[in-house]
């Protein structure tokens, strides 16, 4: 099933709890976005081969309640889903660890003045990647420097601009000037 089957039948069903592939056609990170804004009370896990922290942290950003992996023991699996209903948020301990760490690092954002003069927070990945384009580097060569896949890159870049309210990177790079060092 793709991403837009998986939100289709979801609304139509009204499931209990919604299981979602990270990489499923269509990104199940996205329907998983679309969902959480649909129906806010349904729980929404996500399934994936990818420990990244880049995949965890989006899935849990599109309103994700749990993130676990493909390697998980099949045995396990039923557990989990069944305290995510029960109010628990599944995750592993590996990503827990992660997830502490980037909580941590939250401090680390930057709050910039967007085009309308309104301060908006960037998150530091996103800071990282304007930084970089600043420095001329291709999406590719950031995403090789920054140990990310280039769709990642353009995810964060987009994320960006929306948030400066802006079209372009080069307007983007205008409007936070010297502010990102």
């Amino acid at each position: 099933m793709d991403a837009r089957g998986a939100i289709e039948a979801a609304l139509e069903h009204r499931p209990d709890l919604c299981l979602l592939d990270v990489y499923m056609p269509g990104s199940g990170i996205a329907a998983a976005g679309e969902l959480a804004e649909a129906l806010p009370g349904m729980p929404i896990v996500m399934l994936s081969v990818s420990d990244t922290n880049d995949d965890l942290f989006d899935a849990l950003r599109a309103g994700a309640w749990g993130y676990l992996l493909k390697d998980t023991d099949p045995a396990r699996l039923p557990y989990a889903l069944s305290a995510v209903l029960e109010g628990e948020a599944p995750l592993p301990r590996v990503l827990t660890a992660r997830l502490i760490t980037e909580f941590r690092r939250h401090g680390k954002e930057r709050r910039i003045a967007d085009a309308d003069g309104s301060l908006v927070t960037l998150s530091e990945r996103e800071s990282e990647v304007l930084e970089l384009l600043r420095g001329d580097l291709s999406t590719k060569q950031i995403a090789q420097r920054l140990g990310i896949s280039p769709v990642t890159v353009r995810r964060h870049l987009s994320e960006a601009l929306r948030k400066l309210r802006v079209t372009d990177r080069d307007a983007a790079l205008r409007l936070t000037g010297e502010s990102l060092r």
